[in-house]
């Protein structure tokens, strides 16, 4: 029994497919297409190997360089980051509660809004110590910088 060669084509661009799903980057999606280009020009006319290879290059390199900063703009949405940056950003200037002591080298934890987060500090902070949050410190969102609220407990 031979496979024929739309079908080993049509499989190829399968592989291709399921290459994209695991490693996202819409890149492999046009040489999936490609593949399914030839598979029905192979399937329509009896053409020889190398000429499935040209079409196949020609047609994934096309669709790749004409269509890929399109789909990129119609796919891509908005990223996690953005959303949690601006909630990150809202806990700025709020007041907070010491859960695990701030030492000015070891970073502390503080609870604010209902949530825990890393802190850190310019001296030295007892748990249980009212701060404020001045900024955010870390890229991934997750460390305040923190000061002494003075007046309260």
């Amino acid at each position: 029994m031979t496979i024929s060669t739309p079908l080993i084509w049509f499989l190829v661009g399968v592989a291709f497919l399921i290459a994209e799903l695991a490693l996202p980057g819409f890149i492999l999606i046009f040489f999936t297409a490609g593949c399914w280009i030839v598979a029905i020009i192979v399937w329509v006319f009896d053409i020889e190997l190398t000429s499935q290879i040209v079409i196949f290059t020609v047609s994934s390199l096309i669709l790749l360089f004409t269509l890929r900063k399109y789909g990129m703009k119609v796919f891509k949405g908005q990223t996690r980051d953005i959303i949690d940056d601006k909630y990150a950003e809202s806990k700025i200037g709020k007041t907070a509660i010491v859960t695990k002591k701030i030492l000015a080298t070891v970073p502390g934890e503080i609870k604010v809004m209902g949530s825990f987060w890393r802190a850190i500090a310019d001296e030295e902070i007892e748990e249980g110590e009212p701060v404020l949050i001045e900024s955010q410190e870390s890229e991934d969102g997750l460390t305040f910088k923190v000061k002494p609220k003075k007046g309260e407990k």
